[in-house]
C-alpha cells in the first residue's frame, strides 16, 4: 500500500452509493444497520434500502426504499439497488450487519485511493456480542489471525466496498446464483479485471454469528452454484478439476457430519451440470497466473 494522500485528506468528500438489502424480517437489526451508515463521516451518502419481496417504509430522512415485488435473490437484489444509487464508490451492507466506526467508509476509500490496483475491500467481520469469529469468515486458505490483512479470492458478502467503475466493469453481482458463492465470483471477476481484492483486518463490521445451514436450500444451492461458478468463470480445462476438488471437500465434510445434506447436495450438483446459468466470462490465463502468484491457484 502506498502512502498517497486521499481525497478526504484534501477536504473533498467522496460520494458513496450504499445498498442495504433486506427481506424485512429483522426490523431492529435493519434500524441499527441504517443508523451505522448514517453516522458515517467525511463522505456524501446516497442510500437505498432494497426490500426483496418487502416494501421498505418509515425510513429515516436521507434514505430511500426500493420495493421488489418478489424475492429476486441476494445478488439480483443488490444489483437492483446498485442501479438506483450514485457515487464514485459503492458499498453493500446486509440488514443484520452494522459499521463499527463512523470513519469506516472514509478509511476504506483512503485505502482504495492510496493503491489504484485495489478493486474491492472486505472488512473483518466480528460478532458484536464477542463470540469467536468463525474461521469461514476469514476468506483465505491459510486462515491465520483474523486481524491480519491480505489479498483474498472470495468475499463474505455482508459488507463490501469497491469503486463503482470496477463494479460496473465486471457486470455487478451474478444474478442467477440467488444465494451462495456470488462473493467468490465477484472477487474472481475483480481479479480478472486486472485489479486485486483486499481483506482489511483493521476495518471492522459487526455481524451476529449465524449458521449457513439455517437456509433450507443451503446444500442444493451450495452445490449447484459451485458448478455454475466454474462454468461461468474458469478456463474450460480447469472446470472439471475445480468441481472435482470441491466434490472431494464436500464428501469429507459429509463424513464428519454423518452424511447431513449429502442427498440435497448431489441433487444440486447434477442441477448445476444440467442447467446453463449463462453469463460466462472466461478467466484469462494471466488472471490465473496473478491469482496463483498471490496465493491461490483457482481450482480450490
Amino acid at each position: 500500500m502506498s502512502g498517497l494522500l486521499s481525497s478526504t485528506e484534501f477536504g473533498v468528500r467522496p460520494r458513496v452509493g450504499v445498498v442495504v438489502l433486506t427481506m424485512g424480517q429483522r426490523p431492529e437489526e435493519l434500524t441499527r444497520a441504517i443508523r451505522s451508515v448514517l453516522a458515517q463521516q467525511l463522505v456524501i451518502l446516497d442510500i437505498v434500502v432494497v426490500g426483496n419481496g418487502w416494501r421498505p417504509e418509515f425510513l429515516p430522512a436521507g434514505v430511500r426504499g426500493l420495493h421488489l415485488e418478489e424475492n429476486l435473490g441476494i445478488p439480483a437484489g443488490r444489483n437492483a439497488g446498485a442501479a438506483r444509487v450514485s457515487g464514485e464508490y459503492i458499498f453493500f451492507l446486509d440488514d443484520d450487519a452494522e459499521l463499527a466506526d463512523p470513519l469506516f467508509l472514509a478509511e476504506g476509500i483512503k485505502k482504495l485511493e492510496a493503491d489504484s490496483s485495489l478493486g474491492l475491500i472486505q472488512p473483518r467481520i466480528t460478532d458484536p456480542s464477542g463470540k469467536e469469529t468463525p474461521r469461514r469468515w476469514i476468506p483465505r486458505l491459510r486462515k491465520g489471525e483474523a486481524t491480519v490483512s491480505s489479498y483474498v479470492f472470495s468475499v463474505l458478502e455482508a459488507a463490501v466496498l469497491m469503486p463503482t467503475r470496477v463494479f460496473e466493469d465486471i457486470g455487478g453481482w451474478g444474478d442467477p446464483y440467488f444465494y451462495a458463492h456470488e462473493g467468490i465470483e465477484l472477487a474472481w471477476r475483480v481479479w480478472n479485471a486486472g485489479k486485486t481484492v483486499w481483506y482489511a483486518g483493521d476495518m471492522v463490521v459487526h455481524h451476529p454469528v449465524t449458521t449457513p445451514t439455517r437456509h433450507a436450500t443451503y446444500y442444493r444451492l451450495n452445490a449447484r452454484n459451485r458448478v455454475w461458478l466454474a462454468k461461468r468463470n474458469l478456463p474450460l480445462i480447469l472446470i472439471p478439476f475445480y468441481v472435482l476438488s470441491w466434490t472431494g471437500v464436500q464428501l469429507v465434510r459429509s463424513v464428519r457430519n454423518r452424511g447431513a445434506g449429502l442427498g440435497s447436495w448431489f441433487s444440486g450438483w447434477l442441477e448445476g451440470w444440467r442447467e446453463n446459468p449463462g453469463g460466462r466470462v472466461a478467466m484469462r490465463w494471466l488472471t490465473v497466473y496473478r491469482m496463483t502468484k498471490a496465493g491461490r491457484f483457482p481450482i480450490l
